[in-house]
Formats: C-alpha cells, structure tokens, sequence
C-alpha cells in the first residue's frame, strides 16, 4: 500500500443527481468512483460523457454497480441475464471501467448448487473477459443461498477464471457476525474490490439495517480496522470505496458528506496501520490532550451576574476584542460580548502540541478557522467544527500563550469550589450528529465513551460522548432523532458546560445565595429517586431544596445542578463525579429539560403580561 491509499466512494453515499455527486467527490478529495447504475440511469449524460466529465474532474471508474440476480435455474432466464450482462458490458466499455459488481442473487430460482453456480460465474466471466472486463462477485447478507463471504469464495474459486474475483464489503461481513480474518488466506489477486461502510449495532431486519442506516467508518459500531488488516494482509491492491446507504447522507449538502467520507477513509487507514497493515496517510498522530484550556460563549447581559453568581472573578479584558476572562479553579470562560444569542462559540483544548494539532486537522480536511489578531497577539491555530464551532489547539503557559492577550483586572472571587471544566455538552443540527462525532474523534484523537437514547418531553433524543484516554477532555453530543414540531417552545439545539466540583451540595449552597438562578425540580422526582436509592432524609431534602440531579450505577455517582436556560440556548451545571462514575446524567435528562421547558414559559408569561 502506498503512502497515502488510493480512495473512492459509490454515488450512492451522496445527495443529489450525477452532476452534483462527482464534483463533491473530487472536491474531497477521492480519487475515484463507484457508478451506481440508478444514478446514470437518471442522468442526462450518455456514459461516455460521464466518462469525459470524471477523467476532467481528476477522478477514476472504478466499479460499475449493481448487476443483480445473475444466476438462474431456469436456462432460458440465465440466457436472458447474459444477454443483459452484454448490454452492461457495453455501458461499462463506455464509461471507462473495467470492473462490474455482481451481488449473489435473492431470486426465488437461485442456484443453490454450488457446482452449477460455479459453472454459470465461468460463462459470464468468459464474455466479460473477452472485452477485456472484470466480474467482481459479492454475497449479499441476505442472498438466497450466498450471504458469507466464504460462500461467495468458493463459488468463485470453483469456478477458476482470472476474470472472476471476489468483492468484499464491510457491511455484509460484519453484519452477519462472520469473522473476517480468513479473508488473509484469499489469494490477494483475486480481491477485485473492497467496499467499506460502518454501521451501530441493531437488532433489526438486516436487508432495512443495510438500506438506511449505514455509516462512514469510525461513526458505527463496526471494528472496521480488524476487518481492513486481513484484506490489506491478504494482498489487496485496490482502493479503499466507500458504498454506504443512509437516509440523513442522501439528503445532506454533498460536498460536505464527500469532506467527511474522505476523513472516514484517511482514519481508517491510520487505524488499520496502527496495526501493522498499511501505511499511515495522516501526517502525523493526534497530540496527547491535557484538559479543557477555555470555553468561549457569546454573551447577552444576562451571563456576567451568573458567573459571578457561580464564584468567578473577571480575571482579563482582551486588548483588542470585547472579550472577558473570567475563571475559577481550573475553569476559564472567555464571554464575548460582540452581540448574539448566549451560546457555545469556541471550545479550547490543551495539546501537547498545537501546530502539530493544526497540521493534523488540516490534513483530515478541517476547515481551518481565519482570525483577526492584533499586534503581539497569540496566533492560536483553529478550526471549525460542523456544527460552526471554533476549535482551538493551545498550550497555556507556553510559546504563544494566549492569557498574555488579556490585560488583568486585578479582580478575584472567594469561589463556590469549581475545581475545572468536566465537560460541554453540545446539541448538533440534526444532520450534523454524525459528522460531528467522526470530526471530534479523528481531528482531536478523542475515543467514543458513553452512548445512550433517551425519551425527552420533545422526541428521542441520542446520545453520545467522546473524550481522552485520561478522561481530561469530555464532550458530550446530542441530537434529537427527528426533526422538532413547531409547537413546542424548546430549546434549539441547547449547550452546557458542567464545571466539576467536589461537593456539589456545598457549591449549589453557595451559588444560590449568591443569587444564581438555580432550576427548580419537581417534588416527583425525589419521591422516585426515595423509592430507587433509599437515600437519609437530609440528603433528599438537601437534594430536593437545591435542585440535584443524582444518577447511580454500580461504579459510582453523578450528581448535578443546573442553572436556568442563559439566553435562550445555553446553561450551566455544577458536577461532582463520585467513584469511576463516567456518565453524563443522561438518566435524569428529560426531568432537567421539562424543568427548563416549564420555566422558560414560566418567564415568556410574565413577559407578556408586562
């Protein structure tokens, strides 16, 4: 395998009509294509313009796809399927692709023998080879009689013609549970071509799990890295395609879905060579991470009282920008006070390298964030994530340390006991949702953590959290599963950032006596929580008059207090970890969003009667 992969990606994967599908792919940066025959069937160019448009675009056919159904127990109905193989063979000459994707059939008269499938696979591939064409044969997971791959290869090994080889496809495989590793043993010159696509774990019809919920590598729940090692072990020379089926991608901007299929493919192959099979693409690996350096949110009038409220000080004024430092403990939020709805702006993370970070980053097609700096000024490398927010690579205390562009104020605050920032909790555009995991754990090296669904007042809500292998940077993404009614007046796409502490209740005391606008919750949930935990009566009560959210598993404790929704969009918690307790208090989600539902009418009724 050469420095960098050879990569490529089905039609399919993307929005739009031929012409808006190959220029986002060659945008992204892939250097060739799958035709899916649906999508030239629709188009208005004959193939041979197709042809002309890809080899202008920079971009290869590399596999005509799919020829369905091709073997038969009736005589007369296979005669027939090679004469519609012909007329394939013809549109494939045209096009300029010497490969054709054949799938094992799920016809009722399938051949079920071996021998004679075997025998039918050599007279098709005979024709094919005689135009100098290929027969890439697959198994389809729910084909009649071929759903492994094991099948598949040895119908194709049976059948001995150098114009028959194997397809072998990510999902397929790893869908039925098969055990991929024998796919090394496969002579390399007869993988034709591979296919990649992810996927999560679900207990469904596998034919409607392929169809609508496939993924672009590292957003599923696939080991797709012990399935690429046997293949690249095996010898396969091909690229590295990409043919995945999902509903929210064949709606989605191309261009963009083709940026973040490319990245897919680039982590992939970094992955697959950590080891051993491969050779890594990415420039370099992901810097160690050392914590949360700042959160950054845009600011209304309504957030300096609350921070002060939460035992912060405004440590710094920017020389040149409205912007405010304010920190405590370990926690620093800058407030940027150029105007806007209160919400999550930027996010800064300690790397151990930040231009390393940035190279990376650009390297995995991050758009890199341009700034305006004044003299002397740090020049933080950023980028933005999908959601459009900014992300910063930087080293506090070091070259370029970005608190010498903050002149102190000279103002502190005795503090509630914020210790640091535990983690930001960001909602994302529903079709964002998966995008934004692949780009946080490819660009910053984070690992997925918790993952969880749960039924808010509003709709299912998913879930999932993405962090360091020392649990020192934690974000948690969340994104409703469809799309918002307009009834109801919640809030769009809400943020947080939870401020670690070591006693919560002591904390939330002192912050409510200060004034912050802790959230109030209902009596009903403390007499449940009573039922599941038995906790002292001091405890409950405590709990009940300050508004703690507790959620418990066997390894530990999470408990919380939540402030009123600041602005519109964004509020904060205070968060104290007990034992090895690594969720997000996604148990006791919906109580806290119904709390904040019912307050921000509470506030929009007071309002209008004023």
């Amino acid at each position: 395998m050469s420095r960098e992969p050879r990569t490529a990606i089905a039609t399919v994967c993307l929005s739009g009509a031929l012409e808006d599908k190959l220029p986002a792919a060659a945008a992204a940066g892939f250097d060739g294509v799958e035709i899916f025959e649906p999508d030239l069937v629709a188009s208005p160019m004959p193939p041979g313009e197709v042809r002309l448009r890809c080899a202008d675009l920079g971009l290869s056919i590399d596999l005509y796809q799919p020829f369905r159904d091709l073997d038969s127990t009736d005589p007369e109905r296979f005669a027939a399927n090679l004469r519609r193989a012909e007329h394939k063979f013809g549109v494939m000459e045209a096009l300029g692709t010497d490969t054709v994707l054949v799938c094992s059939s799920v016809a009722p008269d399938a051949v079920a023998d071996v021998d004679l499938l075997a025998e039918q696979l050599h007279a098709v591939a005979e024709r094919a080879a005689a135009r100098g064409l290929r027969i890439a044969y697959e198994a389809l997971a729910w084909g009649r009689h071929v759903d492994t791959y094991d099948r598949s290869w040895e119908a194709v090994r049976r059948a001995d013609h150098p114009a028959l080889g194997l397809c072998v496809d990510s999902f397929h495989i790893l869908s039925r549970g098969s055990d991929p590793a024998a796919i090394a043993d496969i002579p390399g010159e007869k993988l034709f071509f591979l296919q990649l696509a992810d996927a999560p774990h679900l207990s469904m019809d596998v034919l409607q799990w392929s169809r609508h919920h496939r993924l672009f590598p590292g957003q599923g729940a696939f080991d797709l890295p012990a399935f690429l090692e046997p293949v690249l072990r095996a010898g396969y020379a091909g690229p590295l395609s990409l043919e995945v089926f999902n509903d929210v991608f064949r709606q989605a901007d191309p261009a963009r879905a083709a940026v973040d299929a490319h990245r897919s493919l680039l982590a992939l192959a970094e992955a697959t060579a950590a080891r051993g099979q491969g050779a890594d693409p990415v420039a370099e690996p992901a810097p160690e991470l050392r914590g949360h350096a700042f959160v950054e949110l845009s600011a209304d009038e309504s957030l300096a009282p609350v921070l002060a409220a939460l035992g912060f000080a405004r440590t710094g004024l920017h020389r040149t920008k409205p912007v405010e430092r304010w920190e405590q403990g370990g926690a620093r939020i800058l407030v940027n006070r150029s105007g806007g709805q209160v919400a999550v702006a930027a996010l800064a993370v300690e790397s151990a390298d930040p231009t390393g970070a940035a190279r990376r980053a650009t390297r995995l097609s991050a758009p890199r964030l341009p700034r305006e700096r004044g003299p002397a000024e740090a020049d933080l490398a950023a980028v933005t994530a999908p959601d459009g927010t900014a992300v910063f690579f930087c080293r506090t205390g070091a070259e370029q340390d970005w608190t010498g562009d903050f002149v102190p104020t000279g103002e502190t605050a005795p503090g509630i006991g914020v210790t640091g920032i535990d983690h930001v909790g960001l909602a994302q555009p529903f079709d964002h949702f998966d995008e934004a995991a692949l780009f946080y754990r490819t660009v910053l090296g984070l690992e997925p953590a918790a993952t969880a669904e749960f039924a808010a007042p509003f709709g299912l809500v998913r879930s999932r959290a993405v962090v360091d292998a020392q649990r020192r940077v934690r974000l948690a993404l969340t994104v409703s599963l469809l799309r918002r009614g307009e009834w109801a007046p919640g809030v769009s796409e809400p943020q947080y950032v939870a401020l670690a502490v070591d006693d919560v209740l002591a904390a939330a005391r002192s912050a409510r006596a200060a004034g912050a606008p802790l959230l109030a919750v209902p009596d009903n949930y403390y007499a449940d929580l009573d039922a599941r935990l038995a906790l002292s009566k001091d405890r409950l009560t405590a709990y009940r008059d300050l508004g703690v959210l507790h959620e418990e598993t066997p390894e530990g404790a999470y408990l919380q207090v939540c402030t009123e929704v600041l602005g519109g969009r964004v509020f904060l918690a205070l968060v104290q970890r007990i034992g090895d307790h690594d969720g997000y208090g996604w148990t006791d989600a919906p109580v806290r969003m119904a709390a904040h539902r019912r307050r921000r009418l509470a506030r929009e009724h007071v309002r209008t009667r004023l």
